[in-house]
């Protein structure tokens, strides 16, 4: 029982880390990544298409994201999703491939984004708390069932603790690796 809510409690967090990653990878950071472009949904035959599954995407240097859409007439859906994405790039266009040309972040934009990364990752550890809280709220229920003692109780609460401060030591270690791409040049 106490073990099923500490692997679930687990899992959970987990799942909170690889989400913060997930959201990070779309924070721009001045290099060309396929990431940045995973979001963006292209109108296509009456309805609305991730851009992988109707182009093809790769990086072909460090500042330049390449896409090559599977049919000659996508490249203006293409290119109007592109526009309308918050991405704020605008794509160019040669024949049937588009480019994207990623600018050089200046500092303040660099402090800007070191802001929004350290807010995702609060928000990361918020979530995190709150899966504390539900497993330490299951243990208590427990208690108050006298399904198991005050002992176990406190031990459990231990344990989850332990679970909690590990996941967010990872969290810590995602935003300084995030925060350090965004400040290396």
């Amino acid at each position: 029982m106490l073990n099923e809510i500490k692997k679930d409690a687990q899992a959970r967090m987990g799942k909170s880390i690889e989400t913060l990653r997930h959201n990070l990878v779309k924070v721009r950071t001045g290099r060309a990544n396929t990431g940045l472009v995973d979001s963006i949904k292209v109108h296509y035959y009456g309805s609305d298409m991730p851009l992988a599954q109707v182009a093809s995407v790769s990086v072909s240097d460090a500042r330049t994201i390449m896409i090559v859409p599977w049919e000659k007439q996508m490249v203006g859906a293409v290119e109007k999703a592109i526009l309308a994405s918050d991405l704020g790039l605008t794509p160019n266009t040669a024949g049937t491939t588009i480019r994207l040309n990623i600018p050089a972040l200046t500092e303040e934009r660099r402090r800007d984004l070191t802001k929004v990364v350290h807010g995702e990752g609060e928000d990361a550890k918020v979530a995190i708390r709150n899966i504390r809280r539900d497993a330490n709220q299951q243990v208590k229920e427990l208690l108050k069932d006298k399904q198991i003692s005050e002992d176990e109780s406190a031990r459990a609460e231990a344990e989850i603790q332990k679970i909690t401060d590990a996941a967010i030591k990872d969290v810590d270690e995602v935003i300084k690796g995030k925060e350090t791409e965004l400040m290396s040049v």
